[in-house]
């Protein structure tokens, strides 16, 4: 008699952040333009205190020996491998860092949090403070999860001096906010978009009379169109002005010379600020995204539902020739923890479903935004986001997405699907492979991959991702139980 199959998807507990040695986290690279404000966090679990240091810096940068925190400028474009070093009472990690000076920003894909999924437009500023101050206490962000993005409704009316967007009342002080998040280590991001107003009927990046109709069949009441005096490069300025990290800028459908005016601006403003286009990009003029932008939406909005979940995430394989460093394919934020888009409440998906959501999300090296409220994490979410091996396959400096080896559809007479599963690998920059084995099906599944379908040769060892164990070596294939709407996510060696 073999084994009983078990077709359960283990996850490894999460140890206390702040306890024992210190262990530094993803990314293994970081990028910033000639001249810009660089701004590193070195994520690092342990036992605080932490005492930070680094070997081959370039000359303009330094580490904060108690924060870890990398900053400076530096004036000419350059790359540089630098080792960050940290230590505390229980031992010592450390841990190279590609430095990279050049065009390109965002080299692996941002992580971090969102308002949108959680408050929606009720989004304010203590709720953002509350939210910044659990990435911390929550050890988000010693595993590496830095940006906290406010989405539609913080938008007001314009300055009537410098023209540029002002926030609503319950955004007293945008540049103490941001000064606040900054101090605890992390990144701080806006959303926008150039029409007179937002979705959520907010302030928008034009002004004026109605020009030009960009969304057919939009609604004039709420000023879904574009005004007749774009303001780019105010807006830019202010933001920069404000030490804004990251743009989520909204609107559709896009129009390439729209696109390129906010790049130019932000590239203008004299701080690196990320660029991540929102929604629906369109596929055909996915080069011009890929060139001008830093992310870019290749979906409408995703929802705590097995059908958008898995109908976004299984249908990514033609973006795939353009995600890569600096420039990544985003199917959306992520829908874990307790959801509501304005009433917060219980997550829809079962935990199976979850775990497929950010083992897929991980092998398409796809930014991973929270849209949780981070004030009600529970202990399965944490598992899920904390996990060092997961977060590595995404953050990996390669870059490479995963793709689709095979799919396998099984029907009864009826023509009803019986069993549905897909394989997806991911080569990463050490050679190793990351794999994820999926079953879309409504019922438990054994499922294998082999060595042909996956390109390698020879024994190899596997080890569980998820539950941070090795399972052993194997040759031509290797199969697992699987549950329903469930994944297995493994990482094969070289």
């Amino acid at each position: 008699m073999g084994k009983a199959v078990k077709f359960t998807t283990t996850l490894a507990p999460v140890k206390r952040w702040d306890k024992g040695a210190p262990k530094i986290s993803s990314p293994r690279i970081f990028g910033a333009r000639p001249g810009s404000p660089f701004f590193f966090p070195v994520p690092t679990t342990g036992r605080r205190p932490l005492a930070f240091s680094a070997k081959g810096l370039p000359r303009g940068l330094a580490i904060d020996p108690n924060s870890g925190i990398i900053t400076g400028s530096v004036p000419k474009k350059m790359t540089r491998r630098a080792t960050v070093i940290v230590r505390n009472r229980y031992g010592t990690d450390e841990r190279g860092l590609h430095i990279v000076i050049g065009d390109r920003i965002a080299l692996t894909p941002p992580l971090g949090w969102n308002s949108w999924n959680v408050w929606a437009c009720g989004i304010d500023d203590e709720k953002v403070r509350s939210c910044a101050d659990v990435m911390v206490s929550s050890g988000l962000a010693a595993h590496g999860f830095s940006y906290v993005n406010i989405d539609d409704g913080w938008q007001g009316k314009r300055s009537r001096s410098t023209k540029a967007l002002q926030p609503k009342k319950k955004f007293p002080d945008m540049k103490a906010l941001c000064d606040y998040v900054h101090s605890l280590g992390l990144r701080f991001g806006v959303y926008s978009t150039p029409w007179v107003k937002s979705y959520g009927a907010c302030g928008g990046g034009s002004t004026g009379k109605c020009a030009r109709i960009s969304q057919t069949g939009g609604s004039k009441e709420r000023g879904w169109y574009f005004g007749d005096t774009p303001r780019q490069r105010e807006d830019a300025k202010q933001w920069a002005e404000w030490d804004v990290d990251y743009l989520k800028y909204d609107w559709g459908p896009w129009e390439v010379r729209d696109v390129k005016a906010m790049a130019d601006a932000l590239k203008s403003s004299g701080r690196d600020i990320v660029y991540s286009l929102s929604n629906s990009a369109p596929f055909d003029k996915a080069g011009a995204w890929a060139r001008l932008a830093n992310c870019w939406r290749t979906t409408g909005d995703i929802n705590d539902t097995w059908t958008s979940v898995s109908s976004i995430g299984f249908s990514q394989d033609k973006w795939t020739p353009y995600g890569g460093p600096g420039h990544w394919n985003d199917p959306d934020m992520l829908v874990v923890g307790q959801l509501g888009w304005g009433k917060p409440r219980k997550n829809r998906l079962t935990k199976d479903e979850q775990i497929t959501h950010i083992t897929l999300w991980a092998l398409l090296a796809a930014p991973m935004l929270l849209g949780c409220d981070l004030t009600q994490l529970d202990d399965f979410t944490l598992r899920l986001m904390c996990n060092d091996e997961m977060l590595a396959v995404d953050q990996d400096p390669l870059g490479r997405q995963a793709h689709c080896v095979r799919q396998t559809r099984e029907t009864d007479r009826q023509g009803q699907t019986t069993a549905h599963h897909a394989v997806y690998e991911r080569r990463l920059s050490d050679g190793d492979l990351a794999v994820g084995l999926f079953n879309l099906g409504r019922s438990p599944a054994v499922i294998e991959t082999t060595w042909a379908e996956l390109r390698v040769q020879g024994s190899r060892k596997v080890r569980d991702i998820w539950a941070n164990k090795d399972l052993g070596r194997f040759s031509r294939k290797f199969s697992i139980g699987v549950p329903a709407h469930g994944a297995q996510f493994v990482r094969i060696s070289k």
